[in-house]
């Protein structure tokens, strides 16, 4: 175990080396001028050079490459050209809360789509499987800003019940995690439903059947474990795309995580804001594959880690 994850720890080095090269050179072809941005519209052309100097923009690309990787090795992201403040501690507080909506929203949806999933799957072709998938294909189908602008009039506006925006407590994550979380806990039943489907058609089911096991057991305790294989897949892409920051749900809820960000920065032109982020995105995901292969060993020991 501990070689192969060494062995995979290693094989991120090249995805990682092309990803911070992509991203160092897409960024600059965001259309608009970061020196222009930082010295302010009614700054002269004299006062925007002088700026480009200061933040190294005035250097060949490669050099500012070059600079870049130096410091990253250092651990150094830079500084952020919107706030001055360095890279590293925007995203660690905004990643507080980000990592908060997401342990929330992946926790509930998690639960709610193994369950509708297992539900459906065990019964299938009855009325509890249509249902189950009704409500998994409208959970996909709802567009999230939709969801959010009605939950703002419903529980917010009408009922008094939740705040709109901000991050400052439990009240702040609910509306943005039902947001976030119809979708995912939609698809997390989806496949569910599937590979329970896929596992109880299998020998070692019909033998437990034929052993008097009560239909409970059959279906959560040699079914279930199984089944979640696949399941775990979906689980750890989900968690991914949730710690990336959905960039709608946040705008719609003003909630300031890594996706709002993002957008912050784009519109600022913040070059190692965009990198920093984007860097960080990719390495959540490699390391979220990491552990997602790794727990497939830990859910069925035949499973051998090549």
């Amino acid at each position: 175990m501990l070689r192969y994850t060494l062995r995979r720890v290693l094989g991120t080095i090249p995805t990682l080396i092309i990803v911070i090269t992509f991203v160092f050179f897409f960024v600059r072809m965001i259309p608009g001028d970061p020196a222009r941005m930082v010295a302010g519209e009614q700054a002269t052309q004299q006062d925007v050079e002088a700026v480009r100097v200061q933040l190294g923009l005035d250097k060949p690309v490669h050099v500012q490459y070059v600079r870049y990787i130096g410091g990253l090795l250092k651990g150094d992201l830079g500084n952020s050209l919107r706030t001055k403040r360095p890279v590293a501690t925007e995203v660690a507080a905004r990643y507080r809360n980000t990592l908060a909506l997401t342990g929330l929203t992946l926790l509930w949806s998690t639960i709610a789509g193994v369950c509708f999933g297992v539900w459906s799957g065990k019964n299938r072709g009855k009325w509890q499987d249509y249902t189950g998938m009704t409500v998994a294909v409208s959970g996909i189908s709802l567009p999230p800003f939709w969801v959010g602008f009605l939950l703002i009039m419903l529980f917010a506006v009408k009922l008094r019940w939740l705040p709109t925006t901000g991050a400052g407590g439990f009240k702040n994550l609910i509306l943005p995690s039902i947001t976030l979380g119809l979708s995912i806990a939609a698809i997390i039943a989806r496949f569910t439903r599937s590979s329970i489907i896929e596992v109880l058609k299998e020998d070692y089911i019909r033998t437990a059947r034929a052993k008097g096991l009560k239909e409970k057991a059959v279906t959560w305790k040699h079914a279930f474990r199984n089944a979640m294989i696949s399941v775990v897949t979906v689980v750890g892409l989900q968690f991914g795309y949730l710690l990336g920051g959905s960039v709608v749900t946040e705008a719609v809820f003003a909630y300031p995580g890594l996706g709002s960000l993002l957008i912050e920065s784009v519109n600022y032109r913040d070059y190692p804001a965009i990198q920093s982020l984007i860097l960080i995105f990719s390495l959540q995901f490699i390391i979220i594959n990491l552990v997602v292969d790794i727990l497939y060993a830990v859910l069925n020991p035949e499973i051998k880690l090549g």
